[in-house]
């Protein structure tokens, strides 16, 4: 592992905690206006997008050279950084990808902004804290 190598993913790391941070705040309100609502979803596409790239960082460094964000989490679960179900979770966020790019529709956004929420916030929460306490080690 080079030292360019660790320090891209922990710089990473660094923009993914300010980006949970402003999903959390998001997440945390009861109603939104249609404003907000595109907004959660959009901070919620950057920080999925970080958490990938992290990931693939990460793997980079230890030696594995994945290329698709599906193979990305696949091998993160290989190497424990993701439970099984955190994993499958991932995977479910690429294949819905498209629901949540069409907020302007009002049933797609409120079922993005549920999937969010309730499943794909704490995900990333999770994720975040393992990948915190991996940089400690």
């Amino acid at each position: 592992m080079s030292g360019t190598d660790e320090l891209r993913w922990q710089q990473r790391l660094e923009n993914f905690g300010k980006a949970i941070s402003q999903l959390e705040a998001a997440c945390n309100k009861e109603k939104y206006s249609d404003l907000e609502r595109a907004g959660l979803v959009q901070i919620f596409g950057f920080s999925f997008e970080l958490a990938w790239k992290i990931f693939k960082d990460l793997l980079f460094s230890e030696g594995y050279d994945e290329k698709t964000p599906r193979s990305i989490i696949r091998r993160s679960f290989e190497v424990e950084y993701l439970s099984e179900e955190d994993t499958e979770v991932f995977l479910d966020v690429l294949t819905k990808r498209n629901l949540l790019s069409h907020t302007y529709k009002e049933e797609a956004a409120e079922t993005a902004v549920e999937l969010i929420k309730q499943s794909y916030f704490p995900v990333l929460k999770r994720a975040y804290n393992t990948l915190k306490n991996r940089q400690n080690t």
